[in-house]
């Protein structure tokens, strides 16, 4: 199949433009951003861990949106307003509610397994669960106590109650009204979804289309199979996303790229075309700035392309045994205009109000502290990063090059 030849330079210009990196933080401070940035990237990754002061998909609207709050997010989760909506796509996302028909293909294809197992199972349990809801939601499973026998479920025997809740949200008939903290609150579906965007419904063949082009929406430039962006989608067997592809290159909807150095074809949204062209030229993009990525960020997904197109071996290591690990529980990579120049291990003491970055490590053959523009920009990030965070002050780790960076951050 031919298509454009680009240079690897032009594809990272390209990437980090469309993903509204360049430069970061530059959406306006204003809750609309949000929904921005989501109608941008398709969907967030949820996930609840908060060690470095903030949640994965906060980390991402953070490196995009001037002066980001997490209760902009939440207030199109949770508000009256509700513009986001949290489901399953092989892992717990953030979608927009428009898109919510291309979706519920998710909660069709849990449904007959779910109830016709646990559903079954524990009928009695789910009864109580939606009658108590049907008055008094929206409820956590801290309000059914008196189901606390344990069941199987997923991938360890659990309270009845938090299974039960579980399967009838995979399979939507409840939605997640609120959290507090990272404790979820449950309220009926028809309560959380306009009706008549809950009526509206579309073909298998549709929806499994709309998932396979998330993928190429979420990741800006990727193949059709054999990346690690494949555990964040259900869209269907090798062949089937291979021919799904082909086809939405023949209606239009993406555009083959063949970039220098990488091997296969690469695909992207054509109505991104317009991107690439404007990301020709080195000059295209703005002075280099510093922004620290969240783990689960779409631009690091396809961690194949992270390594073929920017060298860059990232692993999220927050899995991985402590003696076995090379960095840290949660490393964030660091972004240099549109080069990985290293990573970052910022950890939050709210009650100290101190964010201590445990370690800063550079790679090999990389080397921005000689680079005038570096401690500027990395200023800049950090106290971004400090005030997102509510931290006072910022403390940095006595090892080299901790101490350097530090320093040249002093007499800057």
């Amino acid at each position: 199949m031919s298509g454009l030849h680009i240079s690897a330079d032009h594809a990272r210009r390209f990437l980090v433009t469309r993903h509204l990196l360049a430069p970061p933080r530059a959406l306006p401070a204003m809750p609309e951003s949000v929904l921005t940035a989501v109608e941008r990237l398709g969907l967030l990754q949820f996930d609840p861990l908060e060690v470095p002061g903030a949640r994965n998909h906060d980390l991402v609207l953070h490196a995009r949106i001037a002066g980001y709050q997490r209760a902009w997010c939440d207030q199109w989760l949770y508000g009256p307003d509700r513009r986001l909506i949290e489901l399953y796509n092989k892992s717990l996302n953030l979608v927009p509610m428009h898109e919510l028909p291309h979706y519920r293909i998710t909660w069709q294809r849990n449904m007959a397994s779910i109830d016709n197992g646990i559903l079954t199972e524990q009928a009695d349990v789910a009864q109580a669960i939606l009658r108590r809801l049907e008055t008094d939601a929206p409820l956590s499973t801290a309000a059914f106590s008196e189901h606390s026998h344990a069941v199987d479920w997923w991938w360890a025997p659990t309270r009845a109650s938090r299974a039960v809740m579980e399967a009838l949200f995979v399979s939507g008939r409840i939605g997640i009204a609120r959290r507090e903290g990272n404790r979820r609150y449950y309220d009926l579906i028809e309560r959380l979804v306009p009706a008549e965007q809950l009526k509206l419904k579309e073909s298998e063949e549709d929806a499994m289309r709309h998932r396979l082009l998330s993928r190429f929406r979420a990741t800006g430039m990727t193949t059709p199979t054999g990346t690690q962006s494949e555990v964040m989608y259900s869209a269907g067997s090798s062949g089937e996303r291979v021919a799904g592809t082909a086809q939405l290159v023949a209606d239009g909807e993406l555009l083959p790229v063949d970039v220098e150095g990488l091997k296969g074809v690469r695909y992207i949204i054509a109505a991104e075309g317009p991107i690439l062209d404007a990301t020709a030229e080195p000059a295209s993009l703005p002075p280099a700035a510093v922004t620290f990525l969240a783990p689960l960020d779409p631009l690091v997904w396809d961690r194949r392309m992270l390594r073929e197109l920017w060298g860059f071996d990232y692993l999220w290591e927050v899995y991985v045994p402590e003696p076995k690990r090379r960095w840290g529980y949660y490393v964030l990579p660091i972004l240099f205009g549109d080069r990985f120049v290293g990573r970052i291990e910022p950890r939050i003491d709210r009650k100290a109000k101190t964010l201590s970055m445990l370690g800063i490590w550079f790679e090999p053959g990389v080397a921005p502290m000689e680079d005038p523009r570096f401690i500027p920009a990395l200023r800049d990030a950090v106290e971004a990063y400090r005030s997102f965070v509510g931290a006072a002050k910022v403390v940095w780790p006595r090892a080299r090059p901790g101490r350097q960076v530090a320093g040249a951050l002093r007499r800057l």
